[in-house]
Parts: C-alpha cells; sequence; structure tokens
C-alpha cells in the first residue's frame, strides 16, 4: 500500500516562507536554507516549501491549484482559527461558511497556496 506523507510547496522564498508557517502552524521547521525548508508536522505529514527558482524540472504551476487543509474538531476551533489569523494579517479569501462537507474557511499564505480548515459535518 503506498501512503504519501509529504507536501511540497513551491515558494519564491523558503527562508521567509518557513518563518510565516512557524508562525501559523505554531511550530519551528526542522530544516531552513535559502532553497528548501522542511516542517514535521504531530500528524506524521511532511510540509516541504522548495524555492519554485530551484527546484527541478522546473515547476510550470504557481499557488492556488491545490490546497493544504487543516481538519478541526470543531466550529469553535475554526472560529477561534479564523479570528487569530486574520488579526495576524493572513489575507483570507473566504470567512467561516457551511458548506455541503462541513463548516470552513480558506486563507492564502505569501505564495497564493489556498489554505482551508474545515469541520467535517453532516455527513
Amino acid at each position: 500500500m503506498i501512503n504519501p506523507n509529504y507536501v511540497l510547496l513551491y515558494v519564491d522564498d523558503p527562508v521567509a516562507s518557513a518563518a510565516y508557517y512557524a508562525d501559523l502552524l505554531g511550530q519551528q521547521p526542522v530544516d531552513v536554507s535559502p532553497t528548501f525548508s522542511l516542517f514535521a508536522l504531530s500528524s506524521g505529514l511532511m510540509l516541504g516549501l522548495w524555492s519554485r527558482h530551484t527546484v527541478e524540472p522546473k515547476a510550470l504551476a504557481s499557488g492556488g491549484g491545490a490546497e493544504l487543509c487543516i481538519r478541526v474538531d470543531d466550529r469553535s476551533v475554526l472560529n477561534d482559527m479564523y479570528a487569530d489569523w486574520s488579526a495576524r494579517g493572513v489575507t483570507i479569501a473566504q470567512r467561516p461558511v457551511a458548506m455541503d462537507f462541513g463548516y470552513t474557511f480558506m486563507a492564502i499564505d505569501r505564495d497564493g497556496h489556498r489554505l482551508r480548515v474545515f469541520v467535517r459535518e453532516g455527513v
């Protein structure tokens, strides 16, 4: 069985993006360099931030073509995250709203990547 456990986001500046995500996630990266930074998340997921200028083969797409999703336990946790991220000046693309899969909001990181926070409901 194949079990993907790494997500790589192509970013303009891995050092600046690592600082951004450290603040957002409340966790420090395990590796930071000018071309690549890495977070080892408690879920087991490895989140890599790779310089779009040095990735090989060259990436044709930029941010916004996929979503990094964060599932939370309930609406109060989601609403608290929304308030916290909004207060930090994180770009919000979608305010908290009920959708067919649950309650959600979406933020956009400094490179245009979509960050969806959601509570699974109604299924």
